[in-house]
């Protein structure tokens, strides 16, 4: 079935589409929003996975090995089948936009979009955070120290020795040399705090646990991502990407999720169905996320104990399979008995499994 092919957006989700329009019929444009706040780069961590072969090719490091640290544990998990990888966003859209362009795809700007009549629409614009929403929002730098400090065998993905006072509060660490490395301080919450308090947080954090205190910053970034079930940006426009439930509700992670939502309506629409995005999680962890972020949200210093359990609790390969969506029923089963129990059986109360939704594309 063949439709000219139109997405509102030219973020990831709109790119990762667009480097694959040779494989859908008919034309792909992607539409630039007038008010689209300027593009920021990022690095992004993605567990490999037969998907991501493209985006492995493109990491900056790869590590066997990550922990989670709390002031009285440290559980290292490593995994050779499923390592941790990172690169930045703009060698990703780049890569992207190369593929597109040899594709034919258009990219032009709002003012200048007439809808076609046939066309099949879709939105990437960012969906709608509601109040009250659990925010993670972090800030990071990328640093080069003069002595030998970082040990580039292991990954540390939460290091919550830091102030708990703001929220579950803890330190992403990616080491790419024994001088070299990304130190962000992330904060799960529902309000933000001072951009200098994430500084702050990270001059204290280097200089108590790496002995760190001089360093050249290369690279500083930061941003919010809201958590939770969001609405669409626009009801009436089928969404993809994180305006398509894309982002994993209880840790922000949509990278994975985008392109597989995207191989999926691929895949479907080689078989002759019209194309249209599916939410890529599953029901049983949008249910367990949603609970998560309930104690999250009521009980916020239940955070470190609740991370370092499930790391304690599984090895590596259960650990990127429960995150990346691919846990069986025995591995989510372990997970749950590794958490604290009250508060897990009072925000279970408040939550029934949501419906799973399948989103549509407009037809004009």
């Amino acid at each position: 079935m063949s439709h000219d092919i139109e997405i509102i957006g030219d973020g990831c989700a709109a790119l990762s589409f667009a480097a694959r329009a040779s494989e859908v019929k008919g034309s792909v444009t992607l539409i630039k929003p007038t008010k689209a706040p300027p593009a920021k780069d990022h690095v992004w961590g993605f567990w490999s996975d037969p998907i991501l072969q493209g985006a492995q090719k493109m990491a900056k490091q790869t590590w066997n090995k990550w922990a989670v640290i709390t002031h009285n544990e440290c559980a290292v998990l490593e995994s050779k089948a499923k390592p941790y990888n990172a690169f930045k966003r703009s060698d990703w859209t780049k890569h992207c936009q190369q593929l597109a362009e040899l594709s034919g795809v258009k990219i032009i700007d709002e003012q200048d979009w007439q809808q076609s009549s046939d066309s099949l629409l879709f939105d990437t614009r960012p969906p709608i955070v509601p109040d009250g929403c659990v925010l993670q929002h972090f800030r990071g730098i990328e640093i080069t120290t003069t002595e030998q400090k970082f040990d580039p065998n292991i990954a540390i993905l939460m290091d919550f020795r830091v102030d708990q006072s703001k929220g579950m509060h803890f330190m992403y660490l990616l080491p790419y040399s024994e001088t070299e490395a990304l130190v962000e301080s992330t904060i799960f919450s529902t309000t933000l705090v001072d951009e200098q308090y994430y500084l702050d947080s990270i001059n204290k954090y280097l200089a108590k646990y790496y002995q760190v205190t001089d360093y050249t910053i290369s690279h500083e970034e930061n941003g919010v991502i809201p958590l939770g079930n969001l609405s669409p940006h626009d009801a009436k426009i089928p969404g993809l990407g994180a305006n398509g439930g894309a982002t994993r509700p209880a840790s922000g992670y949509a990278f994975l999720f985008i392109q597989r939502q995207i191989n999926a309506a691929i895949e479907q629409a080689k078989r002759g169905k019209q194309l249209s995005f599916t939410n890529p999680h599953k029901r049983l962890d949008l249910w367990m996320d949603s609970v998560l972020l309930t104690v999250l949200k009521q009980w916020p210093e239940q955070g470190p104990r609740m991370f370092i359990r499930m790391a304690k609790a599984l090895n590596g390969d259960q650990f990127v399979n429960f995150l990346s969506g691919d846990a069986g029923y025995w591995t989510r089963l372990k997970v749950i008995l590794a958490m604290p129990k009250w508060p897990f059986i009072k925000a279970v109360t408040r939550h029934i499994i949501p419906s799973r939704k399948v989103t549509k594309p407009v037809v004009a």
